[in-house]
């Protein structure tokens, strides 16, 4: 059976007959019971009695009539339907209730009970019969003391009674398991369909079981893989266009190296060496990129003094670097390569004064701040979010510096990966500052 709902309900089925069966035998074994007391009970009585009727019914030599009023008298004090037949089985008296034409009829317990007296006289004792007024009332016979089990069904009425029952609730299961399983199918469909590169399929999330938490769940995963693959074409489509700069002047500057003068050839040689640093720098953050973009969650349980970082950074394209030695959990490699990029960017736009401070965010929130400061001729408002876009430059002065637009995109990525953010803000008295602002450890 490879269909799931089928097996959910074929399994709620079989728990209910199981559960069924179970019932009726309890409820059998039970009724069984109730029988078993209620004979006995009827027998010690039927036993008291015939040893007190014994002692009070007049003899049997004495006359009809003075033998059917004490009789009666009797029937009338314990409230039971009688008769009495003499030795030879003639009927000598009979009270007004006793039910002759139900005697042979079947019931849980014998409707007529006999007691033979010593002088050879039969009594009959009948159990009497239940019957309902039309205002909910009892007859007198009613309340007899004759015990009588509970009106519970017996035999074939208990089986109809546990059929009834089991097809009503099976017949109840039905709807709730498919439209539990209908929700699986239409997840398994998206998911098949997902599969085959429909990028945007999401499934439904209605309710606020587990079926729906799984449909937010998968939507979501979709969305960031959706969100990864576009990320991925679109850093390949801009790398491949990237790569073709450098690779071109390394194509002309080879075919021209033989038959370059020997006082023009280490220029060359320089601009060969400039080309491949370049698309050495290129690989590398594409690299990281992808890297960043894919990997799981970060260990981030280390502290990183970010005051030396800043100090060694900037100190490799003469910047100043002051601050507070403060602490962050996170990747000391990454940490670095953020502030390289910052300090980079902003020595190649910026103009010679580049600063870098190291200092408590202000306010309640735990972050620290390194802020990266040039003189250069600033970002414009409309550009201050796009340049951390990969391979976004500014027109202009971005092509002329040179520079692939990745850098500020990787600052971006790796303070992501830590809990912060950065943002370029201006700078008083002209110029720019990029803040790079992360949790404090």
């Amino acid at each position: 059976m490879r269909s799931l709902y089928l097996r959910i309900y074929v399994t709620v089925v079989a728990a209910l007959a199981l559960f069924a069966l179970v019932s009726g035998w309890l409820v059998q074994q039970h009724l069984d019971e109730q029988r078993a007391q209620a004979e006995a009970s009827v027998r010690e009585r039927v036993e008291a009695w015939s040893e007190l009727l014994q002692r009070s019914l007049p003899p049997a030599d004495a006359a009809p009539a003075e033998q059917a009023a004490a009789l009666r008298d009797w029937s009338q004090r314990l409230r039971l339907p009688m008769a009495l037949d003499d030795a030879d089985g003639r009927r000598i008296v009979v009270t007004d209730s006793f039910p002759v034409a139900d005697a042979e009829r079947p019931g849980p317990l014998p409707r007529l009970r006999s007691i033979r007296l010593d002088d050879g006289r039969v009594l009959w004792v009948a159990r009497p019969r239940i019957v309902r007024g039309s205002t909910g009332g009892r007859s007198a016979a009613d309340r007899a003391p004759w015990p009588l089990p509970h009106a519970w069904p017996s035999g074939l009425g208990l089986v109809a009674l546990l059929i009834v029952l089991f097809l009503a609730v099976a017949a109840g299961a039905w709807p709730v398991v498919r439209g539990l399983t209908r929700r699986l199918e239409a997840l398994k469909q998206g998911v098949e369909a997902f599969g085959a590169g429909a990028l945007h399929q999401r499934v439904a999330e209605d309710g606020r079981d587990e079926v729906a938490a799984l449909g937010a769940s998968f939507n979501r995963a979709a969305a960031r893989i959706e969100a990864l693959l576009q990320s991925h074409r679109s850093l390949l489509a801009n790398a491949s266009h990237e790569l073709r700069s450098p690779l071109a002047r390394l194509k002309m500057a080879v075919a021209m190296l033989e038959d370059t003068p020997p006082p023009q050839r280490a220029a060359l040689r320089r601009e060969i060496d400039t080309d491949i640093a370049e698309l050495d720098a290129l690989v590398e953050e594409v690299l990281l990129t992808s890297r960043l973009d894919a990997a799981a969650a970060m260990d981030l349980r280390e502290p990183v003094a970010l005051l030396p970082l800043a100090v060694e950074e900037a100190a490799r394209v003469g910047a100043v670097a002051q601050g507070d030695d403060l602490q962050v959990p996170g990747d000391e490699r990454l940490l670095r390569r953020a502030l390289r990029n910052l300090l980079e960017n902003a020595r190649r736009y910026g103009g010679g004064e580049v600063e870098v401070d190291v200092a408590r965010a202000p306010g309640p929130a735990a972050a620290v701040e390194v802020r990266v400061k040039d003189r250069g001729p600033g970002v414009p408002e409309a550009d201050r979010e796009r340049i951390f876009e990969a391979f976004f430059r500014l027109p202009g002065h971005a092509e002329r510096e040179g520079g692939v637009g990745l850098g500020l995109a990787l600052v971006r990525q790796i303070a992501g990966r830590h809990g912060g953010q950065v943002r370029c803000e201006p700078r008083p008295g002209g110029g720019s500052c990029f803040v790079l602002s992360l949790p404090a450890a």
